[in-house]
Formats: C-alpha cells, sequence, structure tokens
C-alpha cells in the first residue's frame, strides 16, 4: 500500500487508481501459492527399479538391476512429464541417461577396469549388443536408507566397482536428497564417496572422456534440437562452455511449444571444475581441476568425494531462476 500512497496520480483519476490498485493488491493476496507436491517412492526389487513419484506422477527412476553394467537414472520427467533423458543410444552406447562411472586401475592389478566402459566389457550377441556377464561392472548392494517426508526424499545406496567376476575395487556410498518445488519443478542433491578399502587405486580418465555425474539428454532437448548451453559467466554453445570453469551449467529448450530444462549445480568445495558439454546433450562437471584430466592415485582407505545438484525446472536458464535457485542451493535451502 505503500507504493500506492507514494506514487504520483492525476487528481482526477485518484479514486479509480487507488481503487483498481486496491483490487489488484486483494486478488493477488487471494491467489494460492505455488505448493510443493509430497513425494512417495516405489520400489520394485524383482526388476531393480526405484521410483521417485511427486504428487503422484513418476518423475526419476533408480536403475539397479543386477544384469546391467551399472546403476543408473532413467527417465528423469520434466515438469511436464516429458522423459529428458536417454539410456542408450548410438553412437555411444555406453552412455546411460544419468550416471557415475570412471577408468581405473587397483594396484596390483595387469589391467584398467574401465566402468566408464562396462558395456562392452560385456558378451557381445549375434546382434551386436552386448549383454551380462560383464568384466567390468559397478553393482548395487543395498539401499541404507528410503526417507520421505512431505516435500523431501532421501535415498542412501551402497554399490561396489567390480571387475573379473565381482573382485571389489572401490567402495561407493551415495546420498540422494530430492525436493519437490511446486509445479512439477524438482531439485536433486547428490553426494557420492569413492573409497579405495581394497587396495591403493589409480584414476585414469583423460582430459576429453567423462564427467562425474553425466547427464545424457535426448535428442529434443539438446543442442542439435535448437537447444541452449548457458554457463553462470553468461557463456552459451559447447564452443564457449566445454573444459571451460564454471558453477553451474543450464541445458534448455522448447519441445512441442513448451520450455524446460535442466541445470547442474557444482557444490562449492573451493575448488575450481571445468565442464564437459556437448551439442548432442551429453553435460556435466569434471573433477577438480588438479585431479582432472590427469592420474592420480588413492591410497588404500582414502577417499574422494564429489556433489552436486540438478534442478529440473520450466522454462530457459532466466525464467526458470537458475542462478536464483543456485543461490539458494549452496545457502542449504534444499537439504
Amino acid at each position: 500500500m505503500d507504493r500506492l500512497k507514494d506514487s504520483a496520480v492525476p487528481a482526477g483519476g485518484a479514486r479509480t487508481a487507488l481503487f483498481a490498485g486496491a483490487a489488484l493488491l486483494v486478488l493477488a493476496l487471494a491467489a494460492p501459492a505455488q505448493r510443493a507436491s509430497s513425494i512417495g517412492i516405489g520400489r520394485d526389487d524383482a526388476n531393480g527399479k526405484l521410483s521417485v513419484l511427486i504428487g503422484g506422477r513418476e518423475a526419476l527412476v533408480y536403475q539397479y538391476a543386477a544384469d546391467i553394467d551399472l546403476p543408473h537414472y532413467w527417465p528423469m520427467r520434466s515438469p511436464g512429464g516429458r522423459n529428458m533423458l536417454i539410456e542408450k543410444t548410438e553412437p555411444y552406447p555406453h552412455h546411460r541417461s544419468f550416471w557415475f562411472a570412471d577408468t581405473v586401475r587397483l594396484e596390483g592389478e595387469e589391467r584398467d577396469a574401465s566402468f566408464y566402459n562396462a558395456l562392452t566389457s560385456g558378451v557381445k550377441g549375434e546382434a551386436g549388443t552386448y549383454g551380462p556377464p560383464f568384466r567390468d561392472r559397478i553393482s548395487h548392494k543395498k539401499f541404507s536408507k528410503i526417507k520421505t517426508k512431505g516435500s523431501r526424499a532421501e535415498i542412501g545406496e551402497e554399490l561396489v566397482w567390480e571387475m573379473d567376476g565381482g573382485r571389489p575395487v572401490l567402495n561407493e556410498r551415495r546420498r540422494l536428497v530430492v525436493r519437490s518445488l511446486g509445479g512439477g519443478e524438482y531439485l536433486l542433491d547428490i553426494e557420492w564417496t569413492l573409497t579405495a578399502a581394497h587396495g591403493a587405486v589409480e584414476f585414469k580418465s583423460d582430459d576429453v572422456h567423462y564427467a562425474w555425474p553425466y547427464l545424457r539428454l535426448d535428442t529434443p532437448s539438446s543442442g542439435a534440437s535448437g537447444g541452449v548451453i548457458i554457463s553462470d559467466n553468461g557463456a552459451a554453445g559447447e564452443k564457449a562452455t566445454n573444459l571451460q570453469f564454471a558453477r553451474w551449467i543450464d541445458y534448455s529448450n522448447s519441445v512441442e511449444g513448451v520450455a524446460e530444462g535442466v541445470a547442474i549445480f557444482q557444490w562449492p568445495d573451493g575448488k575450481e571444475h571445468r565442464w564437459l558439454t556437448r551439442e548432442y546433450g551429453t553435460f556435466g562437471p569434471r573433477r577438480p581441476d588438479d585431479r582432472s584430466g590427469r592420474p592420480f592415485t588413492l591410497k588404500k582407505g582414502e577417499s574422494i568425494v564429489q556433489r552436486v545438484g540438478v534442478l529440473v525446472h520450466k522454462g530457459d536458464a532466466a525464467s526458470g531462476r537458475v542462478r536464483e535457485r543456485y543461490e539458494g542451493y549452496i545457502r542449504g535451502e534444499y537439504k
């Protein structure tokens, strides 16, 4: 009301202007606030699927079946319900929608274990496809926590990176928090810890082919279909963002007239992170720069930790309030 009182209104129209302003204020106060929908969990151990439901509708599915090369998240649905990711595609069939992997060597072993290429370590069939058993694979062992309350869910996962028929290489502990933001939007807060519990492990990933995590968008969402990659510093497109430093990157597009996108937030761990971006739809942050694109070793008992937020939003980076929500994320508003 102070804004109405302080505004300059011509004398002849003062009463009308005040009435109109008051009416708009009443309508604004009467409009219902957008509420965050409740979150539920659907668990299917027989088929290795854990579904996150927001307002009763599927939002994200964790795939952990015993016959897959590595656990991953697929589908991941937009606020409008469209699946935004590809689980398997050519020419990169090892891409797994939304996943974590790397190439490493366990102390005392004579070969690298490439979990990044776990799929092609399997048995090749007549149709040229690969299946179990996989020489290198990441195995889901158990859920350490599954808890929902209102608009929040927390899921704990225990995994082991294995080679040669089950020999453990690395232990992985993963924590996923899902927060409903209302209107079908949601934020994933993911932290994963890899521990060299079975001997020293050398990480071998190169300077080109990995991100932690990888997201592989479907073709209609990608830059190949007009999607826009943009970073927190305003750089846009693959050439301006790939292998560059950023705090977050957003990938948005309009599909059938509906604008939606996904942003990845790098948790501020005190170090700079370069990013992998591709116009065909892949993007994600890399490890801290001192451990990115060069070999390093975790001694037995040591761990490496990384944390990211993944925002699934309406609109583009601006209308989806990506910058504002990143600031809220690092302030701990979505814990």
